[in-house]
Protein backbone atom coordinates (compact mmCIF):
# COMPACT_ATOMS: atom_id res chain seq x y z
CA UNK A 1 0.00 0.00 0.00
CA UNK A 2 0.90 3.70 -0.96
CA UNK A 3 1.77 6.08 1.39
CA UNK A 4 -0.95 8.99 1.29
CA UNK A 5 -0.12 11.88 -0.91
CA UNK A 6 0.59 15.47 0.52
CA UNK A 7 -2.99 15.93 -0.46
CA UNK A 8 -4.75 13.33 0.70
CA UNK A 9 -3.15 13.72 3.99
CA UNK A 10 -3.96 18.24 3.72
CA UNK A 11 -7.19 17.36 2.63
CA UNK A 12 -8.26 15.02 5.34
CA UNK A 13 -7.05 17.29 8.01
CA UNK A 14 -8.98 20.13 6.63
CA UNK A 15 -11.23 17.56 6.88
CA UNK A 16 -11.02 16.51 10.70
CA UNK A 17 -10.45 20.29 11.54
CA UNK A 18 -14.14 20.80 9.87
CA UNK A 19 -15.69 18.18 11.71
CA UNK A 20 -14.01 19.25 15.45
CA UNK A 21 -15.87 22.57 14.73
CA UNK A 22 -19.34 21.02 14.17
CA UNK A 23 -18.68 19.07 17.40
CA UNK A 24 -17.88 22.38 19.46
CA UNK A 25 -21.00 24.02 18.03
CA UNK A 26 -23.61 21.10 19.01
CA UNK A 27 -21.79 20.78 22.60
CA UNK A 28 -22.59 24.62 22.59
CA UNK A 29 -26.16 24.29 21.67
CA UNK A 30 -26.39 21.66 23.94
CA UNK A 31 -24.96 23.67 26.57
CA UNK A 32 -26.97 26.53 26.16
CA UNK A 33 -30.06 24.65 25.86
CA UNK A 34 -28.90 22.83 29.40
CA UNK A 35 -28.43 26.72 31.13
CA UNK A 36 -31.77 28.10 29.73
CA UNK A 37 -33.07 24.68 31.56
CA UNK A 38 -31.33 25.57 34.34
CA UNK A 39 -32.64 29.40 34.39
CA UNK A 40 -36.30 28.46 34.17
CA UNK A 41 -36.08 26.04 36.90
CA UNK A 42 -33.95 27.39 39.83
CA UNK A 43 -35.70 25.70 42.74
CA UNK A 44 -32.70 23.22 43.92
CA UNK A 45 -29.99 22.59 46.37
CA UNK A 46 -27.39 23.12 44.21
CA UNK A 47 -29.20 24.66 41.18
CA UNK A 48 -27.22 28.27 41.49
CA UNK A 49 -24.48 26.05 41.83
CA UNK A 50 -25.29 23.95 38.76
CA UNK A 51 -25.91 27.18 36.63
CA UNK A 52 -22.57 28.21 37.02
CA UNK A 53 -21.18 25.42 36.74
CA UNK A 54 -22.66 25.42 32.98
CA UNK A 55 -22.01 29.15 32.10
CA UNK A 56 -18.54 28.14 32.63
CA UNK A 57 -18.26 25.01 30.59
CA UNK A 58 -20.11 27.17 27.76
CA UNK A 59 -17.51 30.04 28.33
CA UNK A 60 -14.66 27.74 28.08
CA UNK A 61 -16.38 25.39 24.98
CA UNK A 62 -16.65 29.62 23.34
CA UNK A 63 -13.22 30.06 23.83
CA UNK A 64 -11.70 27.19 21.64
CA UNK A 65 -13.78 28.34 18.48
CA UNK A 66 -11.02 31.21 18.09
CA UNK A 67 -8.00 29.04 18.62
CA UNK A 68 -9.83 26.42 16.36
CA UNK A 69 -10.36 28.72 13.26
CA UNK A 70 -6.96 29.74 13.07
CA UNK A 71 -5.88 25.84 12.56
CA UNK A 72 -8.34 25.58 10.22
CA UNK A 73 -7.43 28.83 7.99
CA UNK A 74 -3.79 27.34 8.33
CA UNK A 75 -4.85 23.33 7.45
CA UNK A 76 -6.62 25.30 4.30
CA UNK A 77 -4.05 27.15 2.83
CA UNK A 78 -1.50 24.01 3.05
CA UNK A 79 -4.45 22.54 1.25
CA UNK A 80 -4.31 25.25 -1.39
CA UNK A 81 -0.82 24.75 -2.01
CA UNK A 82 -0.98 20.99 -2.01
CA UNK A 83 -4.45 21.72 -4.77
CA UNK A 84 -1.69 24.20 -6.49
CA UNK A 85 0.78 21.32 -6.58
CA UNK A 86 -1.60 18.79 -7.99
CA UNK A 87 -2.64 20.72 -10.57
CA UNK A 88 0.54 21.64 -11.60
CA UNK A 89 1.92 18.04 -11.65
CA UNK A 90 -1.58 16.03 -12.16
CA UNK A 91 -0.23 13.52 -10.08
CA UNK A 92 -3.34 12.59 -8.01
CA UNK A 93 -6.63 13.87 -10.12
CA UNK A 94 -8.51 11.66 -7.98
CA UNK A 95 -8.14 13.21 -4.43
CA UNK A 96 -7.87 16.63 -6.26
CA UNK A 97 -11.67 16.85 -6.81
CA UNK A 98 -11.97 16.13 -3.31
CA UNK A 99 -9.51 18.37 -2.10
CA UNK A 100 -10.84 21.00 -3.48
CA UNK A 101 -14.61 20.35 -2.36
CA UNK A 102 -13.28 20.54 1.03
CA UNK A 103 -11.25 23.53 0.16
CA UNK A 104 -14.56 25.53 -0.74
CA UNK A 105 -16.04 24.29 2.70
CA UNK A 106 -13.73 25.91 4.61
CA UNK A 107 -14.01 29.02 2.04
CA UNK A 108 -17.69 29.37 2.62
CA UNK A 109 -17.14 29.29 6.21
CA UNK A 110 -15.83 32.30 6.37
Amino acid sequence: MAPPSQLAIATSSVKRLLKEEQSYHKEQAQQEARIQKLQGDISGENAEYQLKQEQKALEETKAVFGPLRNRIADAASRLEEQIAAASISSDHPEGLTEAQEVFGQTQAER
